[in-house]
């Protein structure tokens, strides 16, 4: 079973230092470069790395680096065990934090012409997400004993940046100027003003 000591964040500090090994300043430039899973602050990949060794799960030692020495940290036998045992738990569909939809979700409160013109924003970032991947790719075939599975991640989530585009050109649509929109009666918006609402996980 999966150890209460590890956190999602956990594994994939453990995942992305592998055999091979890579310095913390390693695992943030990845973390960074992929921007998928950029999801923690710079300092935890720094401290996060550093409390995995004192648990056992990484093995940590100097190398000489450009300017001064760097850490490198290593999976052990404890860490590799961690991994397979997690990796035999049943998946959860982790929460998800979309700005995208918030920006949705508040659309009745600013208004559809400034969520229009905002979300169609978008389009810029998912270039440059797309670039991205394509540099995975790349990176992927310097990788071979990784190279399948990454690329099945970036064709995942080239699949979901499609999906954000075909949201894009849905609130384009409907949200056209002079095209009429759904408004609620006085008396349901008064009732809805009444309830408190369950707060979505965005």
């Amino acid at each position: 079973m999966a150890s209460h000591e590890l956190t999602l964040f956990s594994y994939e500090i453990l995942g992305l230092v592998g055999r091979r090994g890579a310095g913390p300043h390693d695992l943030l430039l990845l973390s960074k470069r992929g921007r998928f899973f950029n999801w923690a602050g710079e300092s935890q990949y720094y401290t996060e790395p550093k409390r995995l060794a004192k648990l056992g799960y990484l093995s940590s030692r100097k190398e000489a680096g450009k300017t001064r020495e760097r850490t490198v940290y290593t999976l052990t036998d404890k860490g590799l065990q961690a991994l397979r045992e997690w990796a035999q738990t049943p998946v959860t569909f982790t929460p998800l934090k979309s700005e995208p939809l918030l920006r949705l979700l508040i659309c009745d409160l600013v208004g559809e012409e400034v969520t229009r013109d905002s979300m169609t924003t978008l389009r810029d970032d998912i270039a440059d997400l797309r670039v991205r991947l394509d540099e995975a790719e790349q990176s992927a075939q310097r990788l071979p004993h990784r190279e399948k599975y990454l690329l099945l991640v970036t064709d995942f989530m080239r699949r979901y940046l499609e999906l954000h585009l075909e949201l894009i050109d849905t609130i384009e649509r409907e949200m056209e100027p002079g095209r009429a929109s759904l408004q609620p009666t006085s008396q349901q918006q008064n009732e809805r003003d009444a309830e408190t609402p369950p707060i979505p996980a965005v």
